[in-house]
This record gives structure tokens, C-alpha cells and sequence, in this order.
């Protein structure tokens, strides 16, 4: 389920956005901001996932799968 919701943002943000639509890389405003927020949202989570493993005192076999993973890009499709 979605809500619509209203947004102000600054003119070189909105400038940005049409680009991408005008190119065809999202489909619409909105889904240029659902996959910016997508993408925060994804970033915040590993960014907390990272902050865990690095507080363990505990090493096992997963240390050097999430170090590897720290410095991998984010697909959002």
C-alpha cells in the first residue's frame, strides 16, 4: 500500500529529478524519490549491521564476507 504525500524540495533537486525522467531512468517523479529513499534506507540498515559486527568481540568465518560487503554498491532494481 503507498500514501501520496507532498514534498517541497529545493529547485536544483527538482531540476535533477526531471533529468532523470527525461532521460527514462525512473518512470516518474515519484519513483525517482521512492528509489532515493529506497536506497537511504538500505544504506542506513548495513550502515547499522557494520556498527553490530564491528562492537563483536566474537570472530568467526563472516568477518571477512561483511568487510566485503561494506564496500559493495547497492542495487536498488
Amino acid at each position: 500500500m503507498s500514501k501520496q504525500i507532498a514534498v517541497r524540495l529545493p529547485e536544483d533537486l527538482v531540476k535533477f529529478v526531471d533529468a532523470l525522467v527525461a532521460k527514462g531512468e525512473v518512470p516518474s517523479r515519484a519513483a525517482a524519490v521512492v528509489r532515493a529513499l529506497t536506497h537511504e534506507q538500505r544504506r542506513m540498515r548495513i550502515a547499522e549491521d557494520v556498527a553490530i559486527l564491528s562492537r563483536s568481540r566474537v570472530t568467526d568465518d563472516l568477518d571477512e564476507l561483511a568487510e566485503y560487503g561494506v564496500h559493495q554498491p547497492i542495487e536498488l532494481d
